[in-house]
């Protein structure tokens, strides 16, 4: 997928519908923020739209497709070019465990995106936000790291591997039944060729899910996806944001707090998330916390790839009892 293609070549060359501004404007009834707003972030803002499923055309429920419309802020080159990256990534990979691009709208300096709709929001939220909502059981919670590692796997494992560049909870959207796919691939980019260890770029990411070797050096490889990984695990595991400015300075860092914890015997429970009220798999729970320790080793070379963290995350106990 060479990013030197020319806009023109990348858009031809998708299977995306290309919309007119219009059409998102009676789907989403004029952008209305009252009405259709699903979130916003640095980005700009999503909105809830309805496409008729035949045709692809603008309509209303209740027997219509909903879609998510994201509408980027008009901040230059380079919100353009994360959008065009969207669009080149998306608009030729399919996976079960990648948000679906349906579409785009390119109209002076309008962009926007239609993507699959996913009722189950982003995990972020689920995790962080949403106060009146049942805690996350720790099964789904398993179910969403599973999906979630299937998709960055599909990634590596391309023939031209895909460096995702910025895996975090809030990029990871889910469906009604708790199915994860990756969301936001503005940041990706092309992994290194055979004759190379690493691509050498700006560094972009988001603190906290960010490789501290990469921040240090540019150095960009698929190890740089495993330790971003190894931050939502624990994540998933403790209940805690991966940078939480109202700790004391030495447990603000997700990563050093649990390392200090977990590096102490592996008493894995001093760390679980307490709203589980110990429902969870003590196993799995200290196979999870080995892994995600793993995962977040400053020296990339000792982080495991993805399809052996997945193939460890499949075979837990508390994930094939479920399945």
């Amino acid at each position: 997928m060479p990013m030197s293609m020319s806009e023109s070549e990348i858009l031809s060359s998708t299977n995306l519908k290309s919309f007119s501004l219009e059409q998102l404007r009676r789907a989403t009834s004029d952008f209305c923020e009252d009405d259709s707003l699903l979130g916003e972030g640095g980005f700009g803002c999503v909105f809830k739209g309805w496409l008729d499923e035949e045709t692809l055309n603008a309509t209303t429920p209740p027997s219509a497709l909903p879609v998510a419309i994201k509408k980027l802020i008009p901040t230059g080159f380079q919100g353009h070019k994360e959008w065009l990256s969207e669009v080149t990534y998306l608009g030729r990979l399919r996976h079960p465990n990648l948000v679906k691009l349906i579409g785009y709208c390119l109209d002076g300096e309008d962009r926007i995106l239609v993507y699959e709709f996913m009722p189950g929001g982003c995990l972020e939220n689920l995790l962080f936000t949403r106060r009146n909502c049942p805690t996350l059981s720790w099964a789904r919670r398993i179910k969403v790291a599973v999906g979630a590692a299937r998709g960055l796997c599909f990634l590596h494992e391309l023939e031209s591997p895909v460096i995702y560049r910025d895996f975090k909870t809030s990029n990871v959207l889910l469906d009604s039944e708790f199915n994860a796919k990756l969301s936001d691939f503005g940041l990706a980019k092309a992994g290194p060729t055979e004759s190379q260890t690493h691509v050498t770029t700006r560094v972009m990411g988001t603190e906290g899910y960010c490789d501290p070797r990469y921040l240090a050096t540019g150095k960009l490889t698929v190890k740089c996806d495993v330790y971003s990984f190894g931050v939502v695990l624990l994540e998933l595991l403790t209940g805690r944001a991966a940078i939480d400015e109202t700790k004391f300075e030495e447990e603000k860092k997700l990563v050093n707090w649990a390392r200090l914890h977990l590096n102490d015997n592996g008493k894995v429970f001093r760390i679980m998330d307490t709203r589980l009220q110990g429902q969870y798999c003590k196993r799995s729970a200290y196979i999870v916390a080995n892994i995600a320790l793993r995962c977040v080793n400053l020296d990339p070379k000792y982080r495991p790839p993805m399809t052996y963290i997945l193939d460890i995350l499949e075979n837990l106990p508390s994930y094939k009892n479920h399945h």
